[in-house]
């Protein structure tokens, strides 16, 4: 039986990312809980929406912590946003870029992603296609840090981003260095979702 391509873990490369530009470099700070998160997500879902063409978008979605009630974060929204063809850049592109959202860098190597930022509301913005496995690991792990049964995963959670924030700015170290230290602990609960849905195999499992 196939690998099945959700529960793939694609290390992280640098070298295959190509800048368009770049922005300032923030801050790596957690923060207590902002209940404008999601006003400032339907601010920039509803710029989206109205940029984008159905015949290119397909939907958009909140993720990363800021879409976890309760959950500490670094004040930035996530979001993915799923077109039909990331590859056809121009489909996309410009009309983002006029909405107000900056193209940053593509990776064509990493499920055909493509990032953008935010000013106001302050967000990072990942763009896939259709059959990005990334874009539903991003919802069941938000789905499972929601459920009110798993505040043990959340506290874990939270706890490790308080921690890798810290260590990250005592060395001087930006955000790619920061998600590699929450890596372990985001993996770990990223098991139990693929085990709760029956998406790992024996030997996954046992691995």
């Amino acid at each position: 039986m196939a690998p099945n391509p959700i529960t793939i873990h694609i290390p992280y490369d640098p070298a295959a990312i190509e800048t368009v530009a770049t922005r300032p470099k923030k801050r790596i700070e957690i923060v207590e809980p902002d209940p404008t998160w999601p006003y400032s997500y339907s601010i920039l879902e509803s710029r989206i929406t109205a940029a984008l063409p159905p015949t290119t978008l397909l939907y958009v979605q909140h993720v990363g912590s800021t879409s976890v009630p309760g959950l500490p974060a670094k004040a930035v929204i996530d979001i993915d946003i799923v077109v039909r063809d990331p590859t056809d850049e121009e489909s996309y592109v410009p009309v983002l870029e006029k909405a107000g959202f900056q193209f940053l860098f593509r990776e064509r190597k990493w499920h055909e992603h493509r990032f953008f930022s935010c000013d106001k509301p302050y967000a990072n913005v990942h763009l896939f296609g259709e059959d990005s496995p990334e874009v539903v690991r991003h919802r069941l792990f938000r789905d499972w840090l929601r459920d009110p049964e798993h505040g043990d995963d959340r506290e874990a959670y939270a706890e490790m981003k308080r921690r890798a924030a810290k260590e990250s700015r005592e060395r001087g170290e930006d955000v790619m260095q920061y998600n590699d230290r929450k890596e372990p602990v985001i993996r770990e609960i990223l098991r139990k979702v693929y085990k709760a849905h029956g998406l790992l195999k024996e030997d996954e499992e046992n691995s």
